[in-house]
């Protein structure tokens, strides 16, 4: 089988390590001057070091068009803010192969003078209906530090479309060794748990970073679990999903790991960081910062509540202290579960 990896990110690298195992694997880069180092050194020095590339992995700044047709499956590993640009990139020319993004979050909303312009931000599916509706594609989710994956860890993914052939290409490409892959074809529910653990990530990193205990760590997680259920239901998706790997699991490990970029915000913030001080020492994208608003206001429009994703917000935008906002939380009226 033969892969594109379109993006050197982490999480891009850590894959094409995996699947160039027993695959022929191209990893692309945007710039040539990363291709460059990651030839010279067989090391992604930028995003994954310490982890050495195989030897058979291909590394490349062709135009994409130009690597497609080539290709059995396409995968799109950049972040959400880059994926409506790559979608329209191969959108003529990737119609016959199977494509899936690697991304989590919403799309921040399109300005209103743009072609493309929404009142609100989209998931990733929405997107591609949006630019290139005419890809058989879907998405690569789960909870997964690209470390990890990269080291040869255990660890288990969904695949996630309404098209069989696209979940069988992901499974086909990744299931083997220390990789586990679910097939799944609630493409929603799967992207809505992508998305919020993020947010809710950001939230318990606050609770650990003021150390209100493991007691209400397990709160936050447990109701965010909640909050992103129902707004995933709202938009269509199945709530079985929410209790498997792209929800629970993603949720759990987000919210905990010691690796994990959101959670190491909402622990900055707590400890007295700005929010451009914690960014700026992460050198990495924490997708649950760009994401959190657009979260609450895609609630907002279907009428769902969301007070966790809420007070995150409010921290990120300076609006509150993470003390105050945990306290605006625990003030809430009693309800029932």
């Amino acid at each position: 089988m033969k892969l594109l990896i379109a993006g050197a990110g982490a999480w891009g690298t850590a894959l094409a390590i995996q699947a160039s195992q027993r695959h022929a694997v191209t990893l692309w880069a945007r710039h040539a001057d990363h291709v460059q180092d990651m030839e010279r050194s067989r090391v992604n020095q930028r995003y994954l070091p310490g982890i050495q590339l195989p030897d058979a992995l291909t590394l490349s700044n062709t135009p994409l068009a130009q690597l497609l047709p080539a290709a059995d499956l396409v995968m799109l590993a950049a972040p959400m803010a880059a994926l409506r640009g790559l979608l329209k990139d191969i959108s003529t020319s990737a119609t016959d192969i199977p494509v899936a993004w690697l991304c989590k979050g919403f799309e921040a909303p399109q300005n209103a003078s743009s072609a493309d312009a929404h009142p609100h931000g989209l998931l990733a599916h929405e997107v591609q209906q949006q630019v290139a509706a005419n890809l058989q594609a879907g998405v690569l989710s789960g909870p997964s530090f690209a470390q990890e994956v990269a080291a040869g860890l255990p660890a288990a993914l969904v695949a996630a479309s309404r098209h069989a052939h696209v979940r069988d290409a992901l499974v086909q490409a990744f299931h083997g060794g220390n990789l586990r892959i679910y097939a799944n074809d609630d493409v929603v529910g799967v992207e809505i748990g992508g998305a919020v653990k993020n947010v809710m990530a950001i939230a318990t990193g606050l609770c650990d970073g003021l150390q209100l205990g493991m007691n209400a760590r397990a709160a936050l997680v447990t109701r965010g679990l909640a909050e992103m259920t129902r707004l995933g239901m709202a938009m269509g998706a199945r709530a079985d999903t929410f209790m498997g790997l792209s929800g629970l699991g993603d949720l759990v490990l987000t919210a905990t790991g010691d690796l994990s970029r959101n959670r190491q915000v909402g622990m900055g913030l707590a400890q007295g960081q700005s929010l451009p001080q914690v960014l700026h020492s992460l050198g990495h994208v924490a997708e649950g910062v760009y994401s959190a608003r657009t979260v609450v206001q895609r609630a907002d429009v279907l009428g769902v509540d969301m007070p966790i994703a809420q007070a995150v917000v409010s921290v990120l935008e300076g609006k509150a202290h993470a003390r105050d906002a945990v306290a605006a939380l625990m003030g809430r009226g009693a309800k029932g579960e």
